[in-house]
């Protein structure tokens, strides 16, 4: 073995090994924070789904009046061409309970918010819009097929059930006490004026 080749040997040796890198993105630290950030993500979205899915008080006031006022300006037009003298009275005691109740909420509104039936938000709005144009469609059908009567009390009665889920739905936030008395008092004619209109048949 010459020098050279005996020299090569020692080197070979004595060379320190090479540390193998560990990449960046294998390591452990890498992954435990890439799954802290992609829980944090989730959470922040999953709160602001639910954050929009959620409703204010206010705006469900604010649409609780427009579908009053809508629902009111529907009695006032097909009442006077309902047959039934038992039935225009059912519907006069109504009218006067929505008249009622959409002036006291809209004086609290005002109070409380500044209400202007223009603040509404768009969506609830259009939701309330469309709701109305809905019901107007079936009434006038209704009147034109000569089954106004029929229709109307059915109507009437669904109308009833669903400003009086709403107005619940508000009276389990309420903390004013004006706001709790305007609701329960038109919660209770409400209720009383349903019966009327579900169990009125047209042999009566």
């Amino acid at each position: 073995m010459d020098r050279q080749e005996y020299l090569n040997q020692i080197s070979a040796v004595n060379r320190p090994a090479k540390k193998s890198k560990t990449s960046f993105f294998a390591s452990k630290f890498f992954w435990v924070g890439a799954i802290g950030v992609t829980v944090l993500i989730l959470i922040i979205l999953i709160g602001a789904i639910l954050g929009n899915g959620k409703t204010s008080d206010k705006d469900k006031m604010f649409g609780l009046i427009l579908h009053i006022d809508n629902t009111s300006e529907l009695i006032e037009t097909y009442q006077p061409n309902v047959k039934s003298s038992d039935l225009r009275s059912y519907s006069a005691s109504l009218y006067g309970v929505l008249s009622n109740t959409s002036k006291e909420l809209t004086d609290y509104a005002t109070e409380k918010y500044n209400y202007k039936a223009k603040d509404a938000k768009e969506s609830i709005a259009e939701e309330e819009t469309t709701a109305k144009d809905e019901l107007e469609s079936e009434l006038f059908e209704a009147k034109i097929n000569g089954i106004l009567d029929r229709i109307y009390t059915h109507k009437m009665a669904y109308e009833i059930s669903l400003i009086t889920t709403r107005e619940a739905q508000l009276l389990k936030s309420a903390n004013n006490d004006t706001l709790k008395e305007i609701l329960t008092t038109s919660y209770d004619s409400l209720e009383n004026l349903y019966d009327k209109f579900n169990d009125f048949s047209e042999a009566n």
